[in-house]
């Protein structure tokens, strides 16, 4: 009889232990995802912060320069 319970309590354990390896490897994958998506996030937003730049530069210059830089290109 307590062999039965012994075997009960051996497979809840594993049973437990197993759910917890799984729940810390999908933590880990999780955080390389959200890694990866905070890097794209950071450099979308470098690009834009350069855009606005460029655009406020142009707003703010003298109508000639801007005419000047308009027949350079």
């Amino acid at each position: 009889m307590s062999s039965m319970w012994g075997a009960i309590v051996a497979i809840v354990a594993i049973v437990m232990i197993a759910q917890t390896i799984e729940a810390f490897a999908k933590a880990k994958t999780r955080n390389k995802n959200d890694d990866a998506e905070s890097q794209a996030t950071r450099e979308r937003m470098d690009a834009l912060e350069e855009r606005i730049r460029v655009l406020e530069r142009i707003v703010t210059e003298d109508k000639r320069d801007l005419r000047r830089e308009i027949n350079r290109l």
